[in-house]
C-alpha cells in the first residue's frame, strides 16, 4: 500500500485543501471560521503547505485591511488526488 502523506494527513492541513479544492479561491477569515483554527494556527498550516508548492497565497489590502486569500496549485491538487487515491486503497473502494 502507499503511504498516506504525511503533509495531507494532518487534520488542519486535510481540511484547508479540503475547502481549497472546490473552490478557485478563499480568503484567510473564510478558512478560519470554516476550519475552526486559531488564526495562529492556520497561518503555519497555510505556510507549510505554501512551502510545498500545494497552495499559492496572495496578500493584498483591501481599503486599509489586508487581506490574504490562497487557491490551490496544479501540484496541491495532483498531491490531493494522489492522497485520494491513497486513501480508496487502504479503504479497499
Amino acid at each position: 500500500m502507499r503511504e498516506l502523506n504525511p503533509l495531507l494527513h494532518s487534520e488542519l492541513r486535510l481540511a484547508i485543501v479540503s475547502i481549497l479544492i472546490g473552490a478557485d479561491e478563499a480568503d484567510f477569515v473564510y478558512l478560519r471560521e470554516a476550519t475552526g483554527a486559531t488564526a495562529g494556527n492556520l497561518s503555519v498550516q497555510l505556510d507549510k503547505l505554501a512551502q510545498a508548492g500545494y497552495i499559492e497565497t496572495r496578500k493584498e489590502f483591501v481599503g486599509k485591511k489586508p487581506r490574504t486569500s490562497c487557491r490551490m496549485t496544479d501540484a496541491g491538487r495532483r498531491a490531493f488526488a494522489d492522497y485520494v487515491d491513497a486513501l480508496k486503497e487502504y479503504l479497499r473502494l
